[in-house]
């Protein structure tokens, strides 16, 4: 019995190194979490448990029990790669179901998607349009690839100062007589193709306290209107501080276009003339340039235009129990009986941790000075359980060579 006992313990000595082993040579290994032998005794007892002399017969492996405890953030400054400082899992769909995974190096597919090593689809939640993401709804997170459309400009905002100083014109007001205007901003406008137009506001004091805004697009007149202004040099008509403008056919193939000048924060003071700001609303044709993905896991995509739009949100899961995972290798897991079905959500609301981006969770086994204690205690147990066998051996001997004699 004493040999089946040892064996039993060589056994289980030689399973917990084994464990021992796949945590080592997993040292390295982006999201990996390591494992622990767990054992149990092995008791044979009578049928109504009332032999209080029984020997135990040994040690059996139990389980083998997933660690998934957090592994240290590691920067890199690639964008794509992503990791969970906290619960949650990102998922993954490889065209045969969904995945799990804590390992955030992800990558782009020749065909824009965002994947794993192994060519498994990052999930995201997509945008519903209203400045949300729709949460019912999981999507292969894919990299825009299409331009951001361009917009016809509809306003021109100026914050500026006209001199009340200034005399009025003797000319009468012409685009290309210098002498016929005060001040002249130009500013420039885009088309409903995004094709960019110079426009340039001309202002003419007409009296006291009263100027004239003439707007010309690309050499077109869109209008004149009129400015007036208090005692105190500010604006008092339109007293919705906006000029609405003539619309300009710009005979290219873009829709007419109609402007209106906001210039509610314009003034008259005895100083110079000021230009300050100019603002306009449009915006031409953008390509790609970036993307951005938050703490909270929102996906911002950045172009060219200096225009930003977010496409989705990086969808999380969590378990119930996640010791109860099943490894499918290359870290990832599926869910199972014991693991409980996955609870849905999204990054730094309620138990979900939060997401790093540029960084990668380390295996949780990368200090491998546990390992190694753990390695040295499996190998004293798996001496001494094979010094037992010697013992046992030694003993059987003897006996056999007393009793022959």
């Amino acid at each position: 019995m004493a040999l089946n006992t040892a064996l039993s313990g060589i056994n289980a000595a030689q399973s917990d190194l084994n464990v021992i082993s796949n945590n080592i040579a997993n040292a390295n290994t982006t999201g990996f979490k390591g494992s622990r032998a767990e054992f149990a005794d092995i008791y044979a007892v009578t049928g109504l448990n009332i032999n209080s002399t029984a020997v135990g017969s040994g040690v059996r492996l139990q389980e083998v029990a997933q660690q998934f405890n957090q592994g240290d953030i590691q920067t890199t400054n690639n964008s794509l790669d992503l990791a969970i400082s906290g619960n949650g899992f990102f998922v993954v769909n490889n065209g045969s179901g969904v995945q799990y995974t804590r390992a955030g190096d992800f990558q782009k597919n020749p065909n824009g998607y965002i994947t794993t090593p192994d060519g498994a689809h990052l999930q995201m939640y997509p945008a519903n349009g209203a400045g949300g993401f729709d949460s019912s709804t999981l999507t292969d997170f894919n990299w825009v690839t299409a331009q951001s459309n361009a917009t016809a400009t509809s306003t021109i905002t100026m914050t500026s100062n006209l001199p009340a100083s200034a005399s009025v014109p003797a000319n009468a007001f012409s685009t290309t007589d210098s002498t016929s205007y005060n001040a002249a901003a130009p500013v420039t406008v885009y088309d409903s193709q995004g094709g960019s137009h110079q426009a340039t506001i001309y202002y003419v004091k007409t009296g006291t306290n009263t100027w004239n805004a003439n707007l010309y697009v690309d050499g077109q007149s869109a209008g004149t209107q009129p400015l007036t202004f208090d005692a105190t040099g500010k604006l008092a008509t339109p007293s919705n501080g906006k000029l609405a403008f003539n619309s300009v056919n710009l005979a290219n193939g873009s829709s007419p276009m109609t402007l209106s000048l906001n210039v509610a924060n314009t003034t008259q003071y005895g100083t110079d003339y000021s230009a300050g700001t100019i603002q306009q609303n449009g915006f031409e044709a953008g390509t790609l340039s970036s993307i951005d993905i938050d703490s909270k896991g929102v996906i911002t995509a950045y172009y060219s235009n200096n225009q930003s739009t977010q496409i989705g949100q990086v969808a999380i899961a969590n378990f119930a129990n996640v010791q109860g995972l099943r490894q499918l290798g290359n870290t990832t897991w599926a869910a199972s009986t014991d693991s409980g079905p996955a609870v849905m959500g999204t990054a730094s609301v309620g138990q979900f941790g939060t997401i790093q981006s540029g960084a990668l969770e380390s295996s949780n086994t990368a200090d491998t000075t546990a390992q190694l204690v753990n390695m040295i205690q499996a190998q004293r147990d798996y001496q001494a359980n094979a010094q037992v066998l010697s013992t046992d051996n030694t003993l059987a001997s003897a006996l056999f060579n007393a009793v022959s004699r």
